[in-house]
């Protein structure tokens, strides 16, 4: 364990440092509010490579990921690498997509808008913006509670000084200093990743006794045949794709790219290195149920999988390798934090310079308003809704049954808004009739709940479910329509918006 002066130094030493490196990268770049919202054509390949890795791999990968081992073994382990990788693979292909039809957008909601009409961009709207929300608590979440445990810091004061530290520098430079704190940031984490496995796993004595350690535990953790670890892998790998594609932070990437190409072998790049950390950060839960007192029974009062990693570390380990994981978490929870505020500004942001029009100026002073709006509501989640984390899944419902109505729409003239909307609700329906998360609340529904069938405790059938029908519909939906869209309306509504905050028109 580390001391709780050396937990709050380094949490205060982090912050500092991602701020005064915001800050300097920001200084002079941001000149009117699509800096700060796009950064637009800034950033070369390697620089767009290193905000991808460092945007998605948030503090959760210390915690879900180590869970889904320990509970689920390594079939799961391959599912949540997988399911991690293939997002950045699919806005390979469809970021030049959206940059040659929408050239002058900023947002996945304006396009809902202009695509599909008010209905569906409502809907996605919410769900985007819950998505992201609830992402963001849940950081603040983890690392209060990481660092509570590895080093005793109260949570008040780590929800506190990450939201407020990260405030700093985003609420000045926007996504313009995200990236450039990103930069840093993987060029840090990813090799300090492989230096705190190598460490623990040296610390237990290499791969042998813990290989032995996990068979006289669980077995059936090992085994890639392992039914329930397959079953909840491919959730996973629907979860996850789903909840991406209505993720706004990969939206103001795409247009951060230098062009297409850069655009394009960025998220190649980001693929393989996503899945990658997470396939090593999951192996950590299955070594902790070896080495450690791990509860993977989840309705035993002392379930603890999902803190897997830092139960762990409760054993006899060497101070730098605590401390290693610790600013690991930091790092970590800094990276994924300052995108979340920046993405979910800009959705506001986008959505009031169409509705109301106002200048530049005021358009650059709504944007910080709210990001700081959405950091105060964060931390104070985090700090009283402790169960932040099991809403992770409902979220990813939600993305499950809107992300193929939602790409469809870059692709085929033929689905409407209506259509759209129907295969997104239907397919959310059908999610939901297997989800067991809510499943006392869905069952009270007069006639309804008497009709449902059993819940999937694995969460496959809940999120193929929603996954597949929605897709299904939205595929009936574009061939039984008769409308025409044209897609040049797309760069023709949706412009840069000018020094005066009005969309630039015709």
């Amino acid at each position: 364990m580390v001391s709780t002066v050396l937990g709050l130094g380094l949490t205060v030493a982090t912050l500092a440092i991602s701020a005064a490196v915001g800050l300097w990268y920001a200084r002079g770049r941001v000149r009117s509010v699509e800096d700060l919202i796009t950064a637009r054509g800034s950033a070369g390949e390697r620089r767009l490579t290193a905000t991808l890795v460092a945007s998605v791999m948030g503090v959760w990968i210390l915690f879900s990921a180590p869970e889904a081992g320990a509970s689920f073994g390594i079939a799961a382990v391959v599912g949540y690498a997988i399911g991690e990788a293939l997002p950045m693979l699919v806005y390979a292909r469809i970021g030049p997509r959206v940059r040659e039809l929408i050239p002058d957008g900023h947002s996945l909601t304006e396009y809902v808008y202009a695509r599909y009409g008010g209905a569906m961009y409502v809907f996605v709207l919410l769900v985007s913006a819950l998505y992201m929300f609830v992402f963001l608590a849940a950081e603040l979440t983890g690392i209060a509670g990481a660092l509570s445990l590895v080093a005793g810091v109260p949570q008040w004061q780590t929800a506190v000084l990450v939201g407020g530290g990260v405030l700093v520098y985003t609420g000045y430079g926007g996504v313009t200093a995200s990236i450039g704190t990103d930069t840093l940031q993987a060029v840090v984490v990813v090799p300090l990743l492989v230096v705190c496995f190598g460490g623990i796993v040296a610390s237990l004595g290499g791969v042998d006794p813990i290989h032995q350690g996990v068979v006289a535990a669980n077995p059936t953790l090992l085994d890639p045949g392992f039914a329930a670890g397959i079953r909840f892998g491919l959730a996973l790998s629907f979860a996850i794709l789903g909840a991406e594609l209505i993720n706004q932070t990969w939206w103001q990437r795409i247009y951060a790219g230098a062009s297409d190409d850069v655009v394009r072998r960025s998220f190649r790049n980001a693929s393989l290195a996503n899945g990658a950390m997470v396939f090593v950060t999951a192996l950590f839960g299955i070594v902790a149920v070896g080495r450690a007192d791990v509860v993977t029974d989840v309705t035993s009062a002392a379930y603890n999988a999902d803190v897997a990693l830092f139960v762990l570390l409760e054993g006899a380990f060497p101070a730098w390798v605590v401390a290693g994981v610790t600013l690991l978490a930091l790092l970590l929870v800094v990276s994924s934090v300052d995108t979340l505020f920046n993405a979910l500004s800009s959705l506001v942001t986008v959505d009031l310079s169409r509705a109301v029009g106002a200048d530049d100026r005021r358009l650059r002073l709504g944007a910080r308003a709210f990001t700081v709006l959405v950091a105060v509501a964060a931390i104070y989640v985090s700090l009283r809704a402790r169960s932040v984390l099991r809403l992770f899944f409902l979220a990813d419902l939600l993305g499950a049954a809107v992300a193929v109505p939602l790409v469809y729409g870059l692709y085929s003239e033929s689905i409407t808004g209506p259509g759209a909307l129907v295969s997104s609700v239907v397919g959310l329906a059908v999610g939901l009739a297997y989800f067991p998360d809510l499943r006392g609340y869905i069952t009270a529904i007069p006639v309804v709940g008497e009709a449902l069938p059993a819940a999937d405790p694995l969460y496959l059938t809940s999120f193929a479910g929603a996954f597949c029908v929605s897709a299904a519909l939205t595929v009936i939906a574009a061939r039984v329509s008769e409308a025409t869209f044209d897609f040049d309306r797309l760069g023709d509504d949706i412009r840069r918006i000018d020094a005066d905050g009005a969309e630039a028109s015709d």
